[in-house]
């Protein structure tokens, strides 16, 4: 008798079994514009919806930042095939954003994917899900977000996408999007703002810092919050 696998456990190709060389990322110039400010002020620009949810955290050195064009990766929940494919499609200076559907069960990255990583070039990682071989990740100083740490490893077998849109901490993300994470958190730049992101956070950084020494020095007045209440018709007694 031949036995046979049945259909619907095979792979398909296209939507979800699929990798794409990607090409498109902010000019350099742009990108390390961004090393002047930290993740709040970007996010503020973006009107606060930007940025992931606290969730997927620093889980490396407190001084450890990350800032890169993102290469992105979906896998199925405990899967980390597209991972390792990943490397040999991130170009060095990229960041690795992997959506594995925030999935409290395997780890999808640990202390190999990371050495393999650091050799290719690799900014770092952020991961809506969790990793593991926290001790060696550490040892590599190699700065890695998300949601958690398990000794339980993933699976090899697939699919899964690279470089396609994906959803990591409850934001959209796209290749070349610029991935920026500190201890505030992490905050997504998309690619065809970046430029205009920028200019207006230089234009208002004068500003912003002549504005915070004068709080610092106790010169401040609260007159636009009763404003606001005023014009909003909140009753005082």
């Amino acid at each position: 008798m031949i036995v046979k696998k049945p259909k619907t456990a095979e792979m398909n190709p296209g939507p979800g079994f699929r990798i794409r060389c990607n090409d498109s990322r902010p000019p350099q110039d742009v990108i390390d514009g961004f090393r002047d400010f930290p993740s709040p002020d970007v996010s503020d620009i973006m009107n606060r919806l930007y940025t992931m949810t606290r969730e997927i955290k620093n889980l490396t050195n407190p001084d450890l930042t990350i800032l890169g064009p993102a290469c992105t990766v979906r896998v199925f929940p405990g899967d980390n095939l597209m991972v390792h494919k990943s490397l040999d499609i991130a170009k060095p200076g990229d960041v690795i954003v992997v959506d594995a559907g925030g999935s409290p069960m395997n780890a999808v990255l640990g202390d190999l994917v990371s050495t393999k990583a650091r050799h290719r070039g690799i900014t770092g990682f952020v991961v809506d899900g969790l990793v593991r071989d926290i001790e060696g990740i550490l040892e590599l100083r190699m700065p890695v977000f998300a949601r958690g740490v398990t000794p339980i490893g993933p699976l090899h077998r697939g699919p899964g996408e690279v470089n396609y849109p994906i959803q990591c901490g409850g934001i959209v993300v796209h290749p070349g999007d610029i991935v920026m994470g500190d201890m505030n958190g992490v905050v997504i730049v998309p690619q065809e703002v970046a430029l205009s992101v920028l200019t207006q956070l230089r234009n208002r950084k004068e500003g912003e810092a002549a504005y915070l020494q004068a709080v610092k020095r106790g010169e401040f007045s609260n007159e636009w919050v009763d404003k606001m209440l005023d014009e909003a018709g909140c009753i005082r007694n």
